[in-house]
């Protein structure tokens, strides 16, 4: 082993408002950007070494991807496991989230706030 993931790190406009989403929606706490001004990077999960760790960063000039167009691609996305399809996207949309065209056996797609896709799965 070369090294350990230590974080995913995720571009955006206002770190603090995608990691609030990103903190309702998998239920890992706010760990470092706790202060005033912490506006630049945010990070959800625990200290460097335990999983998982979430990472946003400013970026303030993003293009955010335009699920499916290969023009400005996803680049990444997070699969979110959940029981109850229903009441998930519900309580997704309800943070801030908006559906996107695509879905499949066991998933459907979805965009963060800030215009990042991703999955809520099931089994």
């Amino acid at each position: 082993m070369i090294g350990q993931l230590r974080s995913v790190v995720i571009d955006c406009p206002d770190p603090r408002a995608l990691a609030a989403f990103y903190s309702e929606l998998l239920d890992i706490p706010l760990v470092e950007g706790e202060g005033e001004g912490d506006d630049e990077w945010v990070v959800l999960g625990g200290p460097p070494g335990h999983q998982p760790r979430l990472a946003f960063q400013r970026a303030l000039n993003l293009r955010p991807p335009a699920w499916p167009d290969p023009e400005r691609p996803q680049q990444f996305h997070l699969d979110v496991t959940v029981d109850d399809i229903e009441s998930a996207e519900k309580a997704a949309l309800a943070l801030g989230a908006r559906r996107l065209p695509g879905e499949g056996e066991g998933f459907r797609v979805y965009a963060d706030p800030a215009g990042h896709p991703f999955c809520l799965c099931w089994d």
